[in-house]
């Protein structure tokens, strides 16, 4: 859009008589205010034809001749303008003559200053009447922007209109050739006449229905009862959206005349009469049960090869970390008097077990099952908190370098997984590089970037604003037939015994969990750069991105009486969890499932908290007893924890922030803090 000229910005000064136009002019000016003096109504309207902001007059100045030329440009204006007039008056005791009102009320949009006049009066005027009309001419832009895009739109739709004349004769004429190319392909065509009920097909239609003549009478109930009563739903559905949208896209499974059940594709489109009505429909029917067969006996070798990997590198992990844990307590067991020794293998055990969590959550991050704690702030902040671990992950022979934009928009992730996303990644640059030639740099790279349909077309995420958080390495770069490859769960380029090839899947089920993805660029001999792409939040950045406030509480015990109903599965989570509260002096109602839990929650004893597993048989999971725990007592308190989340039914509220989640493994410490920060902060 345009931007009104300089001369269209200017205010016209008509004030012919002593000093007004020079005293004006100068305080206009001086305000930054470009003023022309105009000598007489002549030199005035020249200048309103040339385009001006607004125009400062003496009431004398209209009162010396009729202004008639005047009135006939104002009359004259094209709709969108409505020019502004500032008139000077002298101040008068009574009311003004009937033909000076009619001067004023003929000049329209009018503001009368009667002198004396400040200058900041004065300057306060125009500056209201130079904004009043360059919104006008903001008008008149986007009138001519208006009229240009309704003539570029009438010679497209002329030009659509031809190119579709001339794509309709040469399908036509391509008809007979086409109908071949079908057959060929082991497709049939199929045509509706929505006003008749007349249908037309080619002769391999009926053959995938299993008749070897000609069949029924085909329309689309006749269809519909082809379908399997299962998948009926379905085909309704599809018929009911293309008289919507105009296209038809159905697979399902058919009953042949024969008994036979087969998986079919039909897809078509609508054509419309000119009235908008539906008229026809036409398109092809294809057989796909061998397809469907085939793709079936490759999703399952993919499962089973994926089971094998996650088989064996689990195991091999976990017998290391299980053979410190049962060798340490072993030894514990035999000589528990010597306290000392029991103590430092209790945390080499306890090291170990903590480990053995991580690998876990690693797990879970690559399934997207992990317990998040997402917030929005701005990843910057993280990145430079993080970067003296990053730099000691580096090591010193390592260059790190942080260049992040300062504009970078807020993104809403877990800080935790997003610190251990970006340490991987660290940690593989460096890797990477080890007894490599020439100097060894990192760098960590921040940017907002846009990514338009095709961009994201085979990501699995939508169009739109992104923040891409980069780490680039010189290192020696991964082949082209390893690249593919690098996020699946123990796959690693690294030695034996140098890696579990955790980090990238973890990295990818991070990224797919915060609603974005992972990207991965290398060249050989020349490095390699891992992008995570997160969306741009719409909510501000918080400030809290650390620890949150449960970490600054001390361990509180149990006030006096305090209840919890603990609802746990596992007899061995069960009997610690109880022996953690009793040592918390609170008081314990035990349930192994939700029906008992109901029991005591319809009675009348003392229950302050309700502490539930999420993840429990017997048809209701731990935030639908949960949900029913607070009708029944409004108020409860209730605490969740969890060490695995599927997928969530409808009725969950797990991950919208409704209810509070500890995750499992827990120490005593970490379920003290929990249950203080649910039944009311650090008072007990």
């Amino acid at each position: 859009m345009s931007v009104p000229g300089a001369g269209e910005r200017r205010v016209l000064i008509l004030a012919p008589r002593g000093r007004d136009a020079s005293v004006t002019g100068q305080v206009l000016s001086a305000s930054g205010i470009h003023a022309e003096s105009c000598p007489d109504m002549a030199a005035l309207l020249d200048g309103l034809a040339a385009g001006a902001g607004a125009a400062l007059v003496t009431e004398e100045a209209l009162g010396d001749d009729a202004p008639e030329g005047l009135f006939a440009w104002l009359d004259g204006q094209p709709p969108w303008s409505d020019f502004p007039f500032i008139v000077l008056a002298t101040r008068q005791a009574g009311r003004r003559s009937e033909r000076a009102s009619r001067l004023l009320a003929r000049l329209g949009n009018v503001v009368l200053l009667e002198r004396p006049v400040n200058a900041e009066t004065l300057v306060s005027a125009a500056t209201s009447a130079l904004r009043a009309r360059h919104r006008q001419y903001q008008t008149r832009e986007h009138l001519r922007e208006r009229e240009r895009a309704q003539e570029q739109l009438r010679l497209a739709n002329e030009d659509l209109e031809r190119r579709v004349a001339e794509r309709t004769r040469e399908v036509e004429a391509a008809h007979e050739t086409l109908a071949f190319a079908l057959d060929a392909a082991g497709m049939a065509s199929w045509d509706l006449d929505y006003a008749t009920g007349a249908a037309r097909r080619s002769p391999r239609y009926d053959a995938v229905f299993g008749y070897e003549g000609d069949g029924p009478r085909w329309n689309r109930q006749v269809l519909l009862d082809h379908v399997v009563e299962e998948d009926r739903g379905i085909a309704e559905q599809a018929f009911a959206t293309a008289l919507e949208t105009g296209a038809l896209d159905l697979e399902c499974r058919i009953r042949r005349a024969d008994g036979q059940v087969r998986w079919i594709s039909l897809q078509g489109r609508i054509k419309y009469d000119a009235a908008g009505a539906p008229a026809r429909i036409a398109g092809i029917l294809m057989d796909r049960t061998e397809q469907r067969l085939t793709e079936e006996a490759l999703r399952q070798a993919q499962k089973m090869e994926a089971i094998g990997q996650l088989t064996g590198g689990v195991a091999h992990d976990f017998n290391n970390l299980l053979t410190v844990i049962v060798g340490g307590l072993d030894m514990m067991l035999r000589r528990p008097e010597q306290v000392d020794r029991v103590k430092r293998l209790a945390e080499a055990a306890m090291g170990a077990a903590r480990r053995g969590e991580q690998l876990t959550q690693q797990l879970l991050a690559f399934s997207r099952r992990q317990m998040l704690r997402p917030q929005t702030l701005n990843p910057n902040r993280l990145l430079l908190d993080f970067k003296p671990l990053a730099e000691r992950a580096a090591g010193g022979a390592v260059e790190l370098a942080f260049d992040l934009d300062p504009a970078l928009d807020p993104i809403r992730i877990d800080p935790a997984q997003f610190e251990a996303a970006v340490l991987n990644l660290v940690v593989n640059a460096r890797d990477a590089m080890e007894g490599g030639e020439g100097h060894a740099r990192i760098a960590v790279t921040s940017r907002n970037v846009h990514l338009g349909t095709r961009a994201v077309a085979d990501r699995g995420v939508p169009p739109g604003p992104y923040v891409v958080v980069s780490v680039t390495d010189t290192g020696s770069g991964i082949p082209a037939d390893k690249l593919q490859r690098v996020f699946e769960p123990f796959f690693t380029t690294k030695e034996v015994g140098k890696g579990t090839g955790l980090g990238l899947s973890q990295v990818y089920g991070f990224t797919r969990s915060a609603g974005g993805f992972a990207r991965i660029d290398s060249e050989l001999g020349r490095g390699t750069t891992v992008s995570l792409y997160f969306p741009r939040s719409t909510d501000p950045a918080g400030e809290e991105v650390g620890s949150g406030p449960a970490a600054s509480i001390p361990l509180r015990r149990a006030g006096e009486g305090e209840t919890v109903l603990l609802v746990e599965d596992d007899e061995q989570v069960l009997a610690m969890a109880t022996e953690s509260l009793e040592e918390l002096r609170y008081r314990v109602v035990v349930a192994r499932n939700a029906a008992e839990a109901l029991e005591h929650l319809t009675g009348v004893e003392r229950i302050d908290i309700l502490f539930s597993d999420v993840v429990m048989p017997g048809g209701m999971n731990g935030s639908q007893l949960a949900v029913e725990a607070q009708r029944l007592r409004p108020g409860i308190k209730v605490l969740l924890t969890s060490g695995y989340v599927a997928n969530l039914d409808e009725g969950q509220v797990i991950g919208k922030g409704e209810l509070p989640v500890l995750t499992k493994p827990y120490r005593r410490d970490e379920l003290a803090r929990s249950l203080r920060l649910v039944l009311g902060g650090q008072s007990g």
